[in-house]
């Protein structure tokens, strides 16, 4: 907002007289006591305060940009030529292009990141601080927690990496560092406070949040908040709309849990109890005449589920998990989540008023969310993004549709990423490819296969016909 012009020169006459002291008091020195000159009080507590440059220098190469092209459902507007050829769907698919940020945890190539980020990608790109870029695929992705593990692809080598350290042991007002991508503005660093833990903001049922005010902004989820000891504690995440030193982070140590599965298995496998739970409160265990104030109530019981099995019972009162004190309902979702289907696991439990331990098998989470893992599609649709076209069998019905007067095989064009190797080649919506190469192409997949057998730095040499009158024109598609 416009300042009053008398505010603007009172500002400046105030700075004007801050210097003037500062220069006075630069040319006439102190005197200093007998022994020798001695530093003045506000110098020597400007020097006593720490640089943070040794920590950032010693983390900040393991800092990655993360940029993503993602398929995305947009609303009318400009009509392209594949809409003029086969009409425009209520919702059609659009691409767009984001940013986020990353740390490489594992000299292999493996980065974290957060889900949001990298959802419905078809490319991902990971820049690194020394100036390094590498294509990346999702190895895995909880939606649930907004986690998600990269692979560089290629042959990644000395790679600069950070360690996940102990979130359970930072404190609220421990001085945390957040590094990132915020607006575009790559290795950004910012120093802020632990505000709280265990932050329920209702983005999902697995919320234990680390809130900070680390300044965090657009651009920085999925980068990595540090402890003073250069060891990640949580992966930003989430910022308050409209607030100000308000973010949240994921905890490492849930991360922590996470990773081997998504690693090795593409997604997340929760144990299950099958129960209905609500918090215990003061006046409740008072009501329920219970020597505890925290736990989480049983209000439901699933005919057949685990906790059936093994005998739990409507007003059950959990109070701990395998000896791990539970101290509400999110607390024991969280505990059984981490647990691997057909683990033994002990409840500790009041039921009127008496204390005892339950042993239950757990079971298999069930999808209630209406999310699964991944199909190897998805994953061999990342491979064909590489370049950043979208590709499509063309049948009789199509070909007829596009304008192509005879239906010979070939991988038709659907979409193609501004900015993409795809573009840069003149490849656009509509067109035909039937040859790459110089060897005939006869469906969409074969097509694909060209091009992850292409090496980087390689160019694919394609034959693509247009719609209509069937000319055929050559094409240097150049792999990143």
């Amino acid at each position: 907002m416009r300042q009053p012009n008398f505010l603007v020169r009172n500002t400046l006459a105030a700075v004007l007289v801050v210097f003037s002291s500062v220069a006075l008091a630069q040319s006439v020195p102190a005197q200093p006591p007998s022994g020798g000159n001695v530093l003045q009080p506000e110098t020597r507590a400007a020097q006593a305060l720490p640089s943070l440059a040794p920590l950032v220098e010693s983390v900040k190469s393991a800092v990655v940009n993360v940029e993503v092209a993602a398929k995305v459902s947009g609303p009318r507007g400009v009509e392209s030529p594949m809409e003029r050829f086969f009409g425009r769907p209520n919702g059609r698919e659009n691409m767009r292009q984001g940013a986020g940020s990353g740390f490489i945890i594992d000299p292999k190539g493996l980065v974290l990141t957060n889900n949001h980020v990298v959802e419905d990608a078809v490319s991902i790109t990971v820049k690194l601080d020394d100036g390094r870029s590498f294509l990346a695929e999702i190895a895995g992705r909880d939606p649930l927690t907004d986690v998600a593990v990269l692979r560089l692809k290629g042959k990644p080598e000395k790679l600069p990496v950070v360690a996940l350290g102990d979130s359970d042991a930072v404190k609220v007002g421990d001085w945390v560092l957040a590094i990132g991508n915020p607006f575009g503005l790559a290795s950004s660093v910012s120093l802020g406070i632990l505000s709280a833990k265990a932050r329920n903001i209702e983005a999902g049922p697995y919320d234990d949040f680390l809130q900070t005010d680390a300044a965090i902004n657009p651009g920085n989820s999925g980068g990595p908040l540090f402890n003073m000891k250069g060891e990640v504690i949580g992966i930003n995440t989430a910022i308050v709309g409209g607030g100000s030193g308000i973010g949240f982070a994921v905890p490492s140590n849930l991360v922590r849990a996470l990773v081997p599965m998504l690693e090795k298995e593409g997604a997340v496998t929760r144990g299950y109890l099958g129960i209905g739970i609500q918090d215990l409160t003061a006046d409740l265990g008072k009501a329920l005449n219970l020597p505890v104030t925290e736990g989480a109530i049983v209000n439901e019981v699933s005919p057949g589920g685990p906790s059936a099995k093994a005998g739990m019972k409507v007003d059950d009162v959990v109070v701990a998990i395998d000896g791990q004190k539970v101290g509400s309902a999110s607390a024991l979702t969280r505990s059984v989540a981490l647990k691997r289907p057909g683990t033994s696991t002990t409840i500790t439990l009041f039921r009127n008023g008496n204390r005892q331990d339950v042993k239950v098998t757990l079971g298999t989470r069930p999808d209630l969310e209406g999310i699964s893992k991944r199909s190897p599609r998805e994953s061999e649709d990342s491979s064909k993004a590489r370049v950043g076209v979208s590709l499509s069998d063309l049948d009789a019905r199509t070909a007829q549709q596009a304008g192509f007067t005879r239906n010979e095989g070939g991988a038709l064009i659907t979409d193609v990423v501004p900015g993409s190797p795809a573009e840069r080649a003149d490849l656009a919506p509509g067109m035909l490819v039937v040859e790459a190469n110089r060897k005939p192409i006869r469906s969409a997949e074969e097509l694909a296969t060209a091009i992850r057998a292409t090496p980087s730095g390689g160019t694919l040499l394609l034959r693509v016909m247009t719609p209509g009158g069937n000319s055929r024109f050559l094409r240097a598609l150049k792999m990143p």
